[in-house]
């Protein structure tokens, strides 16, 4: 009897110490400890051996570096045994196999202690190698799927980036395999939601949930705190309205429906209604659909005009024409470096995409009356494209044409006239601004004011005509087209020779 409760108490003290470190390696599962390194760091203490965890090339992954005979280890990785123990040079070595996510290759798992392997000892390690396992396998899966959702981020941005240079054949197959029927429609909205950086991966998240997967999510490659989401459905856009209104310091700009082909006017409709979002308490706007200088343009003589305009670029292959096109008109919207961003290539790229229409179009970006009538011309086009076959006139129309409509006119005066009750003479500063091709410096030289003056009059000029203006765009070039139409500003130099201005926006 004395000798069964003998034993019964060195089970029981058996038992508490197995609890304890069976408690320890335990606490490593928890998602605050998930470490392969710091559990083969505490076998280690726990064995009073020394560790490491190595795959069957001999990369260490874990520990410190042990001698092994190579034979043993390929043993062991390939599956031939599971397990070994020996003694070598003075050392008691254990060997364990440890499973990784195929098509990762094995480990193993060694301990080399000075003494022999005891029964705790052998317990500890043996369980250290199956947490071990555990603890790889999860890692390499959450790897795999970090590799996959980038894989995935990288696949939805090479699409938006095939309909901005309106490459639409390629972005339907490329989007077919993976999100098939999304694209396939003629028109959808854009939508850019902007939260902090930090907060944007969280954000795209939320997007794909609220529109079910079911719309193109994109992490603006110019912009770090925008998301960008291109949806056919109308549905959307009221999913993304309650997902913002939910979510503090995150605003909504969305555009008017617009065909495919027209993707990258719909984004820049989508920030412009961002900037208003920003001070609307539903924290969301839409493009205002207002009147538009080309819709008061006679549609005849405005397509005559255009295709003179763009005739040059008709000598160019069919593909190296559209993406021509579509960079220049993203390039008149955004800055180089941002246009470079969002269609994936270099700003040199953009900037030499560019110089060849100025060159081919014999004429200037630098002025912002050339920028603003070679964006109405690709307005002009993008919708030739959506209608073709529209009545031509017999011989193209002069721009000096265009812009005489009465309606037009009516228009032009009624805009700037916004800015007559000011006692500042905003409409004479923004006409100098504008002639200069908004540099600050130069219109305050010809005005002899501060440039500072210069660029206050123009922002205060912003909420009366309801535009941006320091920020190249459609804003900006409907003000321009205003001035001309009105007679403020002379006619751009089209078709001409190229002036000299070395601080051109685009090269700039």
């Amino acid at each position: 009897m004395a000798g069964r409760e003998d034993g019964a108490r060195q089970w029981r003290a058996g038992a508490g110490e197995h609890a304890d470190w069976a408690a320890e390696l335990l606490d490593h599962l928890r998602p605050a400890g998930r470490d392969v390194r710091r559990v083969v760091t505490w076998l280690a203490r726990a064995a009073h051996a020394a560790v490491s965890l190595q795959d069957g090339a001999g990369r260490l992954l874990a520990g410190t570096r042990t001698p092994l005979d190579e034979d043993l280890v390929a043993d062991i990785t390939s599956g031939r045994i599971a397990s070994a123990a020996l003694e070598d040079r003075g050392r008691h070595l254990r060997l364990v196999r440890v499973e990784r996510v195929h098509p990762a290759p094995a480990a193993v798992l060694a301990v080399a202690r000075e003494t022999p392997f005891d029964r705790r000892v052998f317990d500890i390690v043996t369980h250290t190698a199956q947490v071990v396992e555990l603890l790889l396998a999860g890692h390499e899966s959450t790897a795999a799927g970090h590799r996959l959702r980038r894989a995935t981020s990288d696949l939805r941005l090479a699409i938006l980036q095939l309909l901005m240079v309106e490459d639409i054949v390629s972005a339907r197959r490329v989007a077919a395999g993976l999100w098939p029927g999304l694209l396939d429609t003629d028109e959808a909205c854009v939508y850019v939601v902007e939260s902090s950086p930090e907060e944007r991966d969280r954000l795209a998240e939320e997007c794909l949930s609220a529109t079910g997967e079911r719309a193109l999510v994109v992490r603006c490659p110019a912009m770090d705190g925008h998301v960008i989401v291109l949806t056919p459905r109308e549905a959307a856009g009221q999913e993304l309205r309650a997902l913002v209104g939910r979510l503090p310091g995150v605003f909504l700009g969305g555009s008017a429906r617009q065909s495919l082909a027209r993707t990258a006017s719909a984004y820049g409709q989508a920030v412009s209604a961002l900037a208003v979002a920003r001070f609307r308490p539903d924290k969301a706007a839409v493009y205002a659909e207002r009147t538009h200088p080309e819709r008061l343009m006679d549609p005849a003589a405005l397509q005559g005009w255009t295709l003179h305009l763009l005739r040059p670029l008709d000598v160019l292959p069919h593909h190296t024409r559209a993406e021509l096109l579509a960079t220049t008109r993203l390039g008149l919207e955004f800055t180089a470096v941002n246009t470079a961003k969002v269609l994936g290539v270099s700003r040199n790229t953009v900037r030499a995409r560019m110089d060849r229409v100025e060159s081919l179009l014999r004429t200037d970006f630098a002025d912002l009356t050339v920028r603003a009538t070679v964006h109405l011309a690709l307005n002009a086009q993008a919708g030739l494209a959506q209608h073709p076959g529209g009545p031509e006139r017999p011989g193209p129309a002069r721009l000096t044409d265009l812009l005489a409509g009465p309606a037009l006119r009516t228009w032009a005066d009624e805009l700037l006239g916004r800015l007559e009750p000011d006692p500042r003479d905003l409409r004479r500063t923004l006409r100098a601004w504008i002639s200069v091709g908004g540099n600050a410096e130069r219109a305050a030289r010809t005005l002899g004011v501060h440039a500072q003056t210069v660029r206050e009059h123009v922002r205060s000029a912003e909420p009366v005509l309801e535009r941006q203006l320091l920020a190249s765009g459609s804003d900006l070039y409907e003000v321009v087209l205003a001035h001309l139409a009105a007679g403020d500003l002379d006619q751009p130099p089209l078709r001409g020779t190229k002036p000299d201005h070395p601080d051109s926006p685009v090269h700039g």
